[in-house]
């Protein structure tokens, strides 16, 4: 059975549309490198960014009631979460960075028995306290990042398409709140789960590292972070949207138990006030503290 054909638009429709929207491409990318590591290209973003508004013009149908800019806007959106996906969450200069300034706080707290400050740790590197936060940032940023496309659809699972003049401020609520909510979730992990979760998003550590460490196959690993993601979303759901939790097929059974206790705990870590503490007033993650 063939598909029905795509509406195409002519040529002339689809330049109207392409001129008349390309400045939303600029806005959109403007607004994710404000939310990215400082390494990301603008022109790779802009490249994506335009394509889909080609594409979307292409295949626009007035027809179904949407306004182009609507869906034009969530398609060039979804453009650029591909891009970034495809992306090295940390250049390899910030890896490198970060394992010497890891390093030198190890051997300062071996010394010292205590965390050191990012002056200490500037002093020690032979550079500034303003790069060593600079470097913590970019890091928290591609692991926010990172871990945020271990939810494809978003961390509540209901994929958004917001209009292109940027969030509401009772979006940026709501999103700051769900980012809290992702650390509360973390924090309450079963042990094992949690510590795959650290080490491979927080700490940059391969499978095969990992693997090594827990003395299992990299394969158990995977299943291992699959399992914490899954727990993680439905945390973040019983909290935030419960009808998105599936029922349990044994509501009695202890798999039920521990995950209904793992669900309370989420909800109970913390409140607004600690939730939106883990983000600045515009989004940006604050640098988890030692």
């Amino acid at each position: 059975m063939t598909k029905p054909a795509q509406p195409q638009q002519p040529a002339s429709t689809v330049d109207e549309l392409v001129t008349a929207h390309l400045p939303m491409v600029g806005h959109l990318v403007r607004e994710m490198l404000a939310r990215v590591p400082a390494h990301v290209r603008r022109e790779d973003l802009f490249s994506a960014g335009s394509e889909a508004l080609v594409t979307a013009a292409r295949g626009f149908d007035p027809s179904r009631g949407a306004p182009f800019g609507a869906f034009a806007s969530m398609r060039i959106r979804g453009a650029l979460l591909d891009e970034l996906r495809g992306l090295d969450w940390a250049s390899r200069s910030v890896r490198g960075k970060v394992r010497r300034i890891e390093a030198e706080r190890d051997k300062f707290v071996a010394d010292h028995g205590r965390v050191p400050t990012a002056a200490e740790l500037a002093t020690r590197l032979d550079t500034d306290a303003r790069q060593v936060v600079a470097v913590r940032d970019d890091v928290q940023r591609a692991t926010l990042l990172s871990l945020q496309a271990a939810f494809p659809d978003g961390v509540d699972g209901a994929g958004t398409a917001t209009a292109h003049n940027g969030p509401s401020p009772e979006d940026m609520v709501l999103d700051r709140e769900r980012v809290g909510y992702l650390h509360d979730a973390i924090a309450n992990l079963p042990e094992r789960l949690k510590a795959v979760i650290e080490a491979y998003y927080f700490q940059n550590r391969s499978m095969s590292e990992l693997a090594e460490e827990f003395g299992v196959t990299e394969s158990r690993v995977s299943q291992l972070r699959s399992e914490a993601t899954a727990l993680l979303r439905d945390g973040m759901n019983a909290a935030l949207d419960p009808e998105r939790v599936a029922s349990a097929t044994r509501p009695e059974g202890c798999a039920a138990r521990r995950r209904a206790s793992y669900y309370a705990a989420v909800a109970a870590h913390g409140t607004l006030r600690t939730r939106l503490a883990q983000t600045t007033a515009t989004g940006m993650p604050v640098a988890r503290t030692a």
